[in-house]
């Protein structure tokens, strides 16, 4: 069985975990299947947005305990050590890497609970939408060992160090009104796949050119590159988008457009 489904429409991919009656729990089918898909989207010229979800009861458990177990029998270097080729991740941290590299905006729509592995996937994305009652954890710490899917990149950049050390060390539950606050989600909506979809429709009415400029751009915004990388990437991304063939006249005509009127 598919533990994840692509589908485009309208510019959109739907990316889409399948293994609901497992709470799309993470082995090492489910993070080949993942990292998969957002391969296969990374050189895909067609889509405008992504819409990442999960199907069944909860967007992502975490690891898959009894994979894990299995795992833990063997060499743990073997697991957690190899990079992916070309790449500075594992398999597992890649789980929430690869979608950074897609190279337009993710929108993930979480429902259920967001654990572990599933958090971290999470926070791969570019936004997050979470219903009311979504709960969410740092969930390693309950197994006794610490987040090495990408969670220590990706938090840093979203919420506060006494945040970070509060949800690694105790590995409690949180509310979605509680992440909201924290920085972890984006949004609190009833429906958050309609919400997810909706925001993923607006951005491709945008131009395609500009939403992957801006995705670039704000990756090395968040780096350690410095004021004069990011200045410079700044100039180079508007010099490129001015540059297109009959782009100046697209946006003369946008901002004639969109104006303001004043009497």
């Amino acid at each position: 069985m598919a533990r994840v489904t692509t589908e485009i429409m309208d510019h959109i991919a739907h990316v889409t975990l399948t293994r609901g009656h497992k709470m799309n729990g993470v082995d090492t089918e489910m993070a080949e299947a993942i990292v998969a898909a957002g391969e296969a989207l990374c050189d895909r010229a067609d889509i405008r947005a992504v819409v990442l979800s999960g199907e069944g009861r909860a967007f992502c458990a975490g690891l898959d305990v009894a994979s894990f177990a299995a795992l833990a029998g063997g060499d743990p270097e073997a697991v957690v050590m190899p990079r992916r080729a070309g790449k500075n991740t594992n398999l597992y941290q890649e789980v929430a890497m690869v979608w950074r590299r897609v190279p337009v905006p993710v929108i993930a729509s979480l429902h259920g609970v967001v654990f572990g592995a599933g958090l971290q996937l999470a926070l791969g994305a570019d936004l997050r939408v979470a219903h009311p009652e979504t709960r969410l954890s740092v969930m390693e710490m309950k197994w006794g060992l610490v987040p090495d899917m990408g969670g220590m990149v990706l938090m840093p950049k979203l919420m506060r160090s006494d945040v970070i050390r509060r949800l690694t060390y105790t590995a409690e539950e949180v509310s979605a009104d509680q992440a909201l606050g924290w920085g972890m989600v984006s949004e609190i909506a009833d429906d958050p796949l309609v919400r997810a979809r909706q925001i993923a429709e607006l951005i491709a009415k945008k131009s395609p050119s500009a939403i992957r400029a801006a995705k670039r751009l704000i990756a090395v915004a968040e780096g350690d590159e410095g004021e004069d990388a990011v200045l410079m990437a700044e100039s180079r991304e508007q010099a490129d988008l001015i540059g297109k063939p009959h782009q100046m006249e697209v946006i003369a005509a946008n901002m004639q457009k969109r104006a303001p009127k004043f009497t």
